[in-house]
């Protein structure tokens, strides 16, 4: 956007720097449907969902987005937004149905195709190796409790390396683990709904070790050059008074550092609790060389910090939660704090922080936001549009974020919007809507949403516009005259 010719005290674009990659992203279960298509196994997610109770209304991901079926559409998706580049995951059970074996042809096939489709489009396949479909054959053995499971991913890694290696521009080995230990084996709230805190303690080590395995296996064969790193997401704990900073400080070793420093120091953060910790007897020699092997970039998925204060559990005020084992403390969120519709405060200025701390952590890495998005109550207009003010308003904060992270020196390589399109939010089923394209679940059809044509204006002109009043709403809209030409 131009602004010459106006006076200092207008607000600017601001430029990206050079290279800078504008992308989505996707999971697989999440947009895949066709469960049962071509030979696939069933994932942790298949019976998770299926189980009473488990998931919001009973949604399941049998038929999702229907990507599976409407690659070419979806691909077409891509190209008008003017990505450079599509994070997607790949289904373990569709390419090795009981988590080991004999290959499933018809599911490699499908990634290959689509890899070709973003190649051909000049869309840079970033592929994630495990994004939380776990063959439902190693959890009946035990799952990421077990070592073998690690060690099954690192055959998957191969045949996958082997297949599409030279054609994927960018490999993420895991997704959060974090939330596939907290929910999956802690608390229950995600597949596969285990409590069990030794499973949990347990599935720390054998994911990261998952993650160096696939490390391994990638570096064997991919040419060199093509970037590998994991993607997880660090949750900021604040302290809002002396007597909680112990407390936010034992949050993040629980919550970050375990997953962290195994990664870019090569041990475990001594103030973990025993209890919640992989025990020596899991880690044998040579793991933590494996975990702590060189990466050539960090993925940060960001949605949210958590605050905590000191307080009676007795008296929680609107909105605050117990923070568990931890009496006396609460988790606090101000009443004035604008929120997500799943609740979540908008606090662009910690996703800021997290990429300065992140960056003195991992000496300089290029760091890509790999998610970062917002969930809103969307609906078709009568005319038929979709007004997603409120998630223009939100990308632009942390992209602004983004942006002051960069000038103070952060290595912030990409950033990648979540999501290309409204798809099923795991526990939440189809009731958040993070997309950028609407999705009518019941015909599959695709629709842009405002927010779409302000990120496709990011991508084409790399330029974040300054955000002004909007005369058809409350919210906040671009301010570029390109982007108002978009939508209408």
């Amino acid at each position: 956007m131009s602004t010459a010719g106006h006076s200092s005290d207008v607000p600017r674009a601001r430029r990206f720097p050079a290279g800078f990659v504008w992308g989505v992203g996707t999971s697989s279960y999440q947009i895949e449907g066709a469960v049962a298509a071509d030979g696939r196994g069933r994932s942790i997610w298949d019976v998770f969902a299926h189980a009473d109770g488990n998931v919001h209304r009973g949604d399941t991901g049998d038929t999702a987005c229907d990507s599976y079926n409407r690659m070419d559409d979806d691909v077409r998706l891509l190209d008008d937004l003017g990505v450079g580049a599509y994070r997607f995951s790949i289904s373990w059970p569709r390419v090795l149905p009981q988590g080991a074996g004999p290959i499933n042809q018809a599911g490699l096939d499908y990634y290959r195709r689509l890899v070709e489709r973003l190649n051909q489009s000049g869309i840079k396949p970033v592929a994630t190796v495990y994004h939380w479909d776990l063959p439902q054959a190693l959890e009946d053995r035990g799952g990421w409790a077990r070592r073998d499971t690690a060690e099954r991913m690192a055959e998957l890694t191969q045949v996958l390396a082997q297949a599409l290696g030279d054609q994927v521009g960018m490999w993420a080995t895991i997704n959060e683990p974090l939330q596939s230990v907290h929910q999956g084996y802690r608390m229950g709230t995600h597949a596969p709904g285990r409590c069990d805190d030794e499973a949990a303690a347990a599935a720390i080590h054998h994911l990261l070790l998952a993650h160096g395995y696939a490390l391994q296996a990638l570096r064997a064969t991919v040419p060199a050059g093509i970037p590998i790193g994991p993607t997880m997401d660090p949750q900021p704990f604040v302290a809002l008074d002396d007597a909680a900073a112990p407390v936010a400080d034992a949050l993040d070793a629980l919550h970050n550092r375990v997953y962290l420093d195994p990664v870019l120091r090569g041990s475990y953060p001594f103030e973990l609790r025993s209890d919640m910790r992989p025990t020596d007897e899991l880690i044998k020699d040579g793991d933590m060389e494996l975990i702590s092997a060189p990466i050539d970039f960090f993925g940060v998925n960001y949605y949210r910090p958590h605050y905590i204060r000191s307080g009676d559990w007795s008296d929680l005020r609107l909105g605050e939660t117990p923070v568990p084992e931890h009496p006396g403390f609460v988790h606090y969120l101000a009443p004035d704090l604008d929120r997500t519709v799943m609740g979540w405060p908008i606090v662009p200025e910690s996703l800021r922080d997290l990429l300065l701390r992140l960056h003195a952590d991992s000496g300089g890495l290029p760091l890509y936001v790999t998610e970062n998005g917002c969930a809103a109550d969307d609906y078709v207009t009568p005319a038929g549009t979709i007004e997603d003010h409120d998630r223009i308003a939100y990308i632009h904060s942390h992209l602004e974020a983004v942006l002051e992270a960069i000038d103070a020196g952060v290595n912030v390589a990409g950033y990648f919007c979540w999501s290309l399109m409204d798809n099923f939010e795991w526990a939440e089923g189809y009731r958040r809507r993070f997309g950028l394209h609407y999705v009518e679940f019941e015909s599959g059809r695709r629709i842009p949403k405002r927010s779409a044509h302000f990120y496709r204006q990011l991508t084409r002109s790399s330029e974040l516009p300054p955000l002004v009043p909007s005369p058809a709403s409350d919210g906040v809209v671009p301010g570029a005259q390109e982007a108002a030409a978009a939508v209408s």
